[in-house]
């Protein structure tokens, strides 16, 4: 039985050259994460109201504003300290932003300034 070094030729500009097990090249983490990056922006783009969520099943969904609210804001932070681009934070506000009385929103986002937030981010 041929082996399988024999049954693929290693290329010239390969030769000596062995990828880890389970290596993934860089180009490639690099189009997953466009690809990822353009499927958020797709979900932004036809978002139109909050959806489900299995964490808040009740018809009271203060929870789960504030908790969207959160989200957001812990995002920001995390990809703005990487340095990453933060747009898909953006489907954490639009949730938020559907769910919660502008007026908590507002006082939050005051409370965010003086630093009295009650939650933690």
């Amino acid at each position: 039985m041929p082996s399988f070094a024999s049954q693929h030729p290693v290329r010239a500009d390969q030769e000596g050259h062995h990828p880890r097990r389970g290596h993934i090249e860089t180009t490639q983490v690099l189009v997953r994460l466009v690809k990822m990056a353009e499927a958020v922006e797709e979900k932004i783009k036809n978002y139109r109201t909050a959806p489900f969520d299995a964490r808040f099943p009740n018809t009271n969904q203060t929870r789960n504003c504030f908790q969207n609210y959160l989200d957001f804001h812990r995002c920001n932070k995390a990809l703005s300290d990487k340095g990453q681009d933060v747009t898909p934070c953006g489907w954490y506000q639009r949730v938020y932003k559907t769910l919660c009385p502008m007026s908590w929103v507002s006082k939050w986002d005051d409370q965010i300034e003086a630093g009295s937030f009650p939650g933690k981010i």
